[in-house]
């Protein structure tokens, strides 16, 4: 990854980085020689290669309180991922009103706080990346995935606007949208032995297309769209989703 993406002299956030994609982003972007601060409500390894701050992105205030004092002891702040997401599942007249309030609190709000506290500096830095990863749920929809698929389509709508206020100050905006991907948040739908391929294959009967590539992305695959948005190779992409998921939502 280095010795394609070179961060050196960079300050990145990265949300959600305790384990899935936002972990591996974290690690890519640290292998790339910038200073990785990483954000999640719990580190469950002994050691991380970055920096690590325990933070619920739910929580405005608490969001509040570290990004004040990381950005009062910090000259500027680089490239912004907001990776942190969380999955509740259920039918829509079965699914809690907690889980609804958590996805939204998390999966959008979540953005919104960080929001809040960086884009200030963003503004007065006239130069920044930011990364936002939503999902192809938002461009399709998914049985059982009401407050999953709601809550990361008004992520996607809050980015995009955030990306048209930012634009002017030559602050970039991005989104990368995955779809199936090998982390503990896609094993938790597993459940028989065959269920992976299931995944790749479909299941007609609940509207939902295969993977024309015929396989679950890894990780890493995500991370390297994230990388490249927040790179210079793309100075001057603003605005975009990319969507990655194997062609699952043909393009949509």
């Amino acid at each position: 990854m280095s010795a394609v993406f070179d961060f050196q002299g960079k300050t990145v956030w990265v949300t959600g980085a305790g384990k899935g994609i936002g972990y591996h982003t974290a690690c890519a972007f640290q292998q790339a020689g910038a200073q990785v601060i990483g954000f999640d409500r719990c580190f469950d390894q002994a050691a991380y290669p970055f920096v690590t701050e325990t933070l619920d992105v739910a929580d405005p205030d608490a969001v509040q309180r570290v990004c004040q004092r990381l950005l009062a002891a910090q000259p500027r702040l680089d490239v912004l991922v907001n990776a942190a997401g969380i999955l509740r599942t259920g039918s829509t007249e079965t699914l809690s009103f907690a889980d609804w309030q958590a996805c939204l609190a998390v999966n959008a709000g979540g953005a919104f706080n960080l929001f809040q506290q960086t884009l200030p500096r963003f503004r007065q830095q006239r130069a920044g990346a930011i990364v936002t990863v939503a999902s192809n749920a938002a461009h399709a929809p998914r049985l059982g995935m009401s407050a999953y698929g709601a809550s990361k389509a008004a992520l996607r709508s809050l980015c995009q606007t955030v990306g048209l206020e930012m634009a002017p100050c030559g602050v970039r905006c991005n989104l990368v949208s995955p779809g199936s991907t090998d982390t503990d948040m896609q094993r938790s739908l597993w459940h028989t032995a065959d269920a992976e391929q299931a995944t790749i294959n479909g299941f007609p009967d609940q509207y939902k297309l295969g993977i024309p590539l015929r396989k679950i992305a890894q990780p890493q695959e995500i991370v390297n769209t994230i990388l490249f948005l927040a790179s210079d190779l793309a100075s001057h992409v603003v605005l975009q989703d990319i969507v990655v998921d194997g062609g699952a939502t043909l393009g949509a």
